[in-house]
């Protein structure tokens, strides 16, 4: 693959067109950033201490090189940061300011600083800024929108630099002197070229080269350009492209100009990738991305983007994977050309192919997780080979460096206010990825983000099932990141939204979640009488499974409360239920803690007759682990009842069922204590319930 590491909006070249990787011109500017640096601002010349970061601001249009003087600034510069340097960008491809918690929450993931997934802008600028109290790092910001972006993350201590990149001054931000960027002198323009064309074209006609150079007014991406062009014109002159600039005119900007020019020599399929590379979530895209969007194999794909990266249209991203970004100044040409020659039609199959090509891999990227389940692995055979990951790391590194398109694929699939089935589905797959390789609390913060789309869509639409659904899940990240209180604000909003919309699935879901979050919270009465409420829904609609579960919550929620009566009894309605169901696991799970509770409340003679009970059930539904638990438990309740020798053969053949010695095991207590739940609050499948929802199924919070 063709690496060229060229921001098209600056002159470090690197790969195809300049193998020695230099940065070219700008020696002014950069001695006058570095002297800025050490100046002294308006808090020292009064006598103060400088209470935040000095802010080092570069302006220019899109296009002009700021970003590469940036970075040549920063590499300069950089060892004086012991703490490294950290980047965030401030502004969609499309010109959209990113929100400051996006920002935040990336540089504090740089930083591996834990975040709360549901803490908002405030929160988490305040705990950049108390992350980098003690430190002495370097943050640039590129595409910056406005002060107040720059302003909510800069640092609270002089040890820290922060580099801001902009189109122009950053009015509200006391003491800064922007850096402002025209076109390039001439020699480092004509050096530009000279890295694409060799020297010998250059050196022949220099009048023409610097007639080039005038004609693009030493702009630094369009030169770039330029020199792409030429350098796929082995045979072409520098006049003949001088030539046919001015044959263009003065319309447009000197990149327009030249843009159009390189557009119109293209082939006209790989003309048409690249203006519909406009439509790539984030402005990034690989070759399953492009594929998708042209209708053309992954290969062909491939092929194309290297090509467009050659020709300084592209700009090849530093992944492990091959992956490529549309440069800035040029997305807004690329749009208005797709605009201009594709039919509305046509660009809306090609966003529709693209985020179905999306909901693809995500789906084999989870199923290869599932080895043990068979019907995922056949699935997983069913799919093309071109969609099949070959192992799961393999399936958790694309996801790992796919994450901020993903991410951005979520918010385009609901950018037009509506979830139809294609939104639910990219939902779902990507939650469930997630989920399957980084775990819930891991990809916790993203899964708000889903889930918060989710709801944003559905409160500014009046849909209250919708609503009820993002509800539940964002509370269940709540719950599941330790954060039960919120967890319990949001389940109750979820149980009005569910009863708004007359959804029994989400006020059943909606009341045990109450329950579930009051037992965490130690409130063992009211659990008791929310799971009664889910229980009476479900036994109401003859949902005979989760009515026999509820029973064993409630039993749960008595035994907190050594209320030892009233847990027997429900986990007899378990048991009953579960056994009626035909749930041979379940049914001896029951036993098993109805055992428990039996010894809890003073009854080792009853217990045991249930514990060699729930043996024999845990046998009939061959759940190895189970019947080693459930021994266990009965060789403890026969050391309590004075039978060492019976303990020691029931210990015995638990360890054999295992496979491998157990430590030995002191008495239980005399009451439980409260255990981490069996099943955390997952993010499963629960996008499609109902026609019009966008529901992602999860656990029950506490389960």
């Amino acid at each position: 693959m063709t690496d060229q590491a060229v921001d098209t909006g600056g002159v470090q070249l690197s790969g195809h067109a300049a193998p020695e990787g230099r940065f070219l011109g700008r020696t002014r500017e950069l001695k006058e950033l570095r002297a800025d640096i050490e100046r002294a601002g308006l808090d020292t010349i009064s006598g103060k201490k400088a209470p935040r970061a000095r802010v080092l601001l570069i302006a220019g249009r899109p296009g002009s090189g700021r970003t590469a003087l940036a970075e040549e600034l920063v590499r300069q510069v950089a060892d004086r940061y012991r703490d490294g340097v950290l980047r965030a960008r401030l502004a969609e491809p499309d010109g959209t300011p990113v929100p400051v918690e996006r920002a935040a929450r990336e540089l504090l993931a740089a930083l591996q600083v834990p975040t709360p997934p549901g803490a908002d802008e405030d929160d988490l600028a305040a705990l950049l800024r108390e992350a980098l109290a003690e430190r002495r790092a370097l943050l640039l910001l590129d595409d910056a929108t406005g002060a107040e972006q720059v302003d909510a993350l800069l640092p609270d201590t002089p040890e820290c630099l922060l580099v801001a990149v902009s189109a122009g001054p950053l009015t509200g931000i006391a003491d800064v002197r922007p850096c402002t960027l025209g076109g390039l002198d001439t020699k480092s323009a004509l050096d530009l070229l000279t890295g694409y064309t060799g020297s010998v074209r250059i050196t022949v006609d220099p009048r023409s080269a610097e007639n080039l150079v005038e004609a693009c007014q030493g702009q630094p991406a369009a030169l770039i350009l330029a020199g792409g062009w030429l350098a796929a014109r082995p045979q072409a002159a520098v006049a003949d492209l001088a030539k046919q600039l001015n044959a263009e005119g003065d319309e447009g900007t000197p990149l327009s100009r030249v843009f159009r020019l390189v557009h119109a020599a293209l082939p006209a399929p790989v003309a048409r990738m690249l203006r519909l590379l406009c439509l790539a979530p984030a402005g990034l895209a690989d070759p399953h991305t492009a594929s998708a969007l042209a209708g053309c194999s992954v290969g062909a794909a491939h092929t194309a983007l290297d090509e467009l990266t050659a020709l300084g249209l592209l700009r090849a991203v530093d992944s492990p994977l091959p992956q490529y970004e549309v440069p800035g100044c040029l997305y807004p040409l690329l749009r208005a050309a797709a605009e201009r020659q594709d039919r509305p039609a046509e660009l809306q199959l090609a966003r529709a192919r693209m985020l179905e090509r999306t909901v693809r891999l995500l789906q084999s990227c989870r199923a290869v997780t599932e080895t043990d389940n068979p019907q995922a692995r056949e699935k997983l055979q069913g799919m093309p080979r071109a969609l099949r990951f070959p192992t799961p790391r393999a399936a958790a590194d694309w996801l790992r460096a796919r994450r901020p398109a993903l991410l951005a694929s979520a918010r385009l699939a609901v950018a037009d206010g509506e979830l139809d089935t294609l939104a639910r589905r990219l939902m779902s797959q990507l939650v469930r990825a997630m989920v399957a390789h980084f775990g819930t609390q891991g990809a916790a913060p993203d899964l708000y983000g889903i889930h918060q789309l989710v709801l944003d869509v559905a409160e500014r639409r009046g849909l209250p099932r919708e609503r009820a659904a993002a509800l539940l899940n964002l509370a269940d990240v709540d719950a599941g990141t330790g954060r039960t209180a919120e967890a319990l604000v949001r389940y109750r909003a979820a149980l009005d939204a569910g009863r708004e919309a007359n959804d029994p699935y989400a006020i059943g879901r909606a009341m045990e979640s109450v329950g579930g979050a009051h037992l965490e919270l130690g409130d063992y009465e009211r659990a008791a009488d929310w799971f009664g409420r889910a229980l009476a829904q479900r036994l109401a609609r003859d949902e005979r499974p989760d009515a026999a579960r509820l029973y064993g919550r409630i039993a749960t929620a008595h035994t907190y409360a050594a209320r030892y009566g009233e847990a027997q009894r429900a986990w007899r309605a378990a048991a009953a239920g579960h056994r009626k169901n035909g749930d041979v696991g379940a049914h001896a799970r029951a036993l098993s803690e109805l055992a428990r509770v039996q010894e809890y409340a003073g009854r080792p003679a009853e217990s045991l007759r249930t514990c060699q009970e729930a043996v024999e059930w845990a046998r009939r539904a061959e759940d190895t682990r189970l019947q080693a638990a459930v021994q266990l438990r009965l060789a403890d309740t026969l050391e309590r009842l004075g039978d060492p020798v019976e303990a020691r053969l029931h210990r015995g053949a638990a360890e054999r069922i295992l496979g491998e010695e157990l430590p030995d095991r002191g008495p239980e207590p005399e009451r439980p204590q409260r255990p981490e739940p069996s099943e955390r609050p997952g993010q499963a499948e629960r996008l499609e319930h109902g026609a019009n929802t966008c529901e992602i199924r999860s656990t029950p919070a506490g389960d």
